[in-house]
């Protein structure tokens, strides 16, 4: 089925929070925020966690890329939340379109302003994303 470019574009816009079981190798649907969008139609995005995760616990400059959600902000969390701004993972945005098609994803929310600011802020000063990165999802 053929997408109109501007339903894929109004779907996948940075800021906006979905959630979906299309994840392989998680065995339970996630939370996600996309975090940029980039011309050839790929959505940069970070996944939102519980807790954060273990492996992360050790490692500074990660601990310090978890931007914390408060539930009293976001209504469909049940409890207070982050953002995993360690790594950006890339998906099409035809593939999160056809997703939410197929209800395998349903859009949430957006972040507010003032925390997408943030986010922004911290990931375009982090050490762990290379230059190309950044100008790619950041800017």
């Amino acid at each position: 089925m053929e997408l109109p470019a501007n339903l894929i574009n109004l779907v996948v816009d940075r800021g906006q929070i979905l959630h979906s079981d299309m994840f392989a190798g998680i065995d339970h649907p996630k939370f996600f925020v996309i975090i940029g969008v980039s011309e050839n139609e790929i959505a940069g995005f970070f996944y939102i966690n519980s807790q954060i995760n273990k492996s992360v616990i050790r490692k500074p400059e990660q601990v310090d890329m978890q931007y914390l959600l408060l539930s009293k902000d976001y209504a469909f969390l049940d409890h207070d939340s982050y953002i995993c701004a360690t790594n950006v993972l890339t998906i099409s945005k035809r593939q999160i379109t056809e997703s939410i098609i197929a209800k395998h994803t349903k859009v949430i929310g957006t972040l507010k302003d003032n925390h997408l600011n943030e986010l922004l802020d911290k990931v375009r000063s982090s050490r762990l994303f290379s230059p190309f990165v950044k100008r790619t999802y950041f800017y």
